[in-house]
């Protein structure tokens, strides 16, 4: 046989061998190549999040400093609390002690027990304390008076932080109006009164604890 066409055989067969590795390398360098480019071309981007809370979420849990003088547990606790009545669970809070006596001297313990949605603006021991005692102990005698004042003190609403504090005016059981402004953990009513442990949860109302007695306008 010609050595010639021998020749020419081989040089197919070679060639036929090297051709599937060439497309290999080709479609490997092209896929690479690809991978690259789609490694370093801007990502698509997403929806902007916030690790900051939202304000529904941020104030989920009571805060403010006075918070500190709950009990951490039994029925004077947070929890404790949120499983009674507004002027049950405020009798087994020390600091409001003053506050529900005066509620009981009142008559009102049945009323704000049975009401639904309310929110209670309760002054603390220390704020019966600012007023002088000729004061105190005239309003503690006069029914009248007391009821007046302390359901001055009641929304028939709820009214949590921050938009419920933040900026509203609102109408109490006595009447009257009273107003909540701030921001954050910071607010006051009516411009005097500091918010110093709010959005505590019972059973059927929200209380936001109070540095101060709040007065009826004339």
């Amino acid at each position: 046989m010609n050595a010639f066409p021998l020749r020419r055989i081989a040089v197919a067969v070679a060639a036929a061998a090297v051709l599937p590795l060439a497309v290999t390398a080709c479609s490997s360098s092209d896929k690479n190549s690809s991978d690259s480019a789609a490694s370093s071309a801007p990502a698509a981007s997403a929806p902007a999040t916030s690790s900051t809370p939202s304000s529904d979420t941020a104030m989920d849990q009571p805060f403010g400093p006075g918070c500190a003088a709950v009990p951490k547990n039994g029925a004077g606790s947070f929890d404790g609390m949120a499983k009674d009545p507004v002027a049950t669970a405020a009798s087994h809070n020390p600091a409001l002690s003053t506050l529900v006596s005066a509620v009981q001297k009142a008559g009102l313990v049945d009323t704000l027990n049975n009401a639904q949605g309310i929110t209670v603006f309760a002054p603390t021991n220390d704020a019966f304390a600012k007023l002088p005692k000729a004061t105190l102990d005239k309003v503690l005698a006069d029914k009248a008076m007391l009821t007046k004042i302390l359901t001055y003190h009641v929304v028939g609403q709820s009214v949590k932080a921050p938009d419920g504090l933040s900026h509203g005016t609102y109408t109490t059981l006595e009447k009257g109006t009273l107003t909540t402004s701030g921001s954050g953990r910071s607010y006051k009513v009516n411009g005097t009164a500091n918010v110093v442990c709010g959005n505590v949860t019972t059973a059927n109302a929200t209380v936001q604890i109070i540095d101060s007695v709040l007065m009826p306008p004339k």
